[in-house]
């Protein structure tokens, strides 16, 4: 059976749209700059990486404008983004927005938490490695609060948290 199967050369453009079929929700990670501003950044590649203790990790770019803040600090926020929060992933998928201007966000206990997401966690640094060019970055999470909603799902490089309800066939 040939086609669909043949293994094929790995290059940047296929490896991206393998991985754009791969259904994930979003989050937006925050953390204070050591200028004290709040920075942040929209995430997929998010995962629960522990249990015991309850630890979650993300990867960043080594190209992005806020990859020393999130490799070397103590603390940060994730907030898993519910259905009605694409306006706040579009914002935070763009580089040359100010990303808190026009957010409804506060702090609390030194991280910048953004208002009512369905899913918030403060985490701890506990480790960072470098690979190829990004880090990943794992937290232990030192508190949370969860709610019901419905996620924004990631799919083929769109929004479109239908996809959670559907029966979708990949």
């Amino acid at each position: 059976m040939a086609g669909a199967h043949d293994a094929d050369q790995v290059t940047l453009s296929s490896f991206t749209e393998a991985m754009s079929r791969f259904v994930t929700g979003l989050a937006v990670v925050t953390a204070r700059q050591p200028s004290g501003q709040p920075c942040g950044l929209l995430v997929s590649s998010l995962s629960s990486y522990s249990v015991s203790p309850p630890s979650v990790l993300f990867s960043i770019g080594d190209q992005r404008a806020s990859y020393d803040t999130f490799v070397q600090c103590t603390r940060f926020a994730v907030h898993l983004l519910g259905a009605e929060h694409e306006a706040i992933a579009r914002t935070f998928a763009d580089p040359h927005t100010d990303r808190f201007t026009d957010l409804a966000w506060r702090w609390e206990g030194g991280l910048p938490r953004l208002a009512a997401p369905p899913v918030f966690f403060a985490c701890a640094r506990a480790g960072t490695f470098p690979h190829g060019d990004h880090a990943v970055v794992i937290g232990e999470i030192l508190r949370m609060s969860a709610h019901a909603g419905d996620p924004l799902v990631y799919y083929r490089r769109q929004f479109d948290w239908r996809l959670a309800r559907a029966h979708v066939q990949i």
